[in-house]
């Protein structure tokens, strides 16, 4: 039977899950975001492509090197929902 504790339980553990993820994605864009700002801030060049492009080859590569780890935590965390959800149900 599904109690408040145990989907209490699914719901902590799938943020914390999204947090991670999301944080493998954004953080490096983050960082190259800021290196780009502080550059167009000590070069006073306002270029939009300079702030985005190298941004976009940043995500696209953490996503290129960090895919496969994804995938598997996410196969991880679907096939122990499924195990808690068989175990709820008898």
């Amino acid at each position: 039977m599904l109690t408040p504790d145990v989907a209490v339980d699914l719901v902590s553990a799938s943020l914390k899950l999204v947090m991670l993820l999301v944080a493998v994605l954004v953080l490096p864009g983050l960082i190259v975001g800021f290196v780009v700002g502080i550059f167009q801030a000590a070069t006073q060049i306002n270029e939009q492509t300079l702030s985005f492009l190298p941004r976009l080859l940043v995500t696209l590569l953490a996503i290129i090197l960090t895919g496969g780890w994804m995938a598997s935590q996410l196969m991880d965390f679907c096939v122990e929902v499924f195990r808690r959800a068989a175990a709820l149900v008898g």
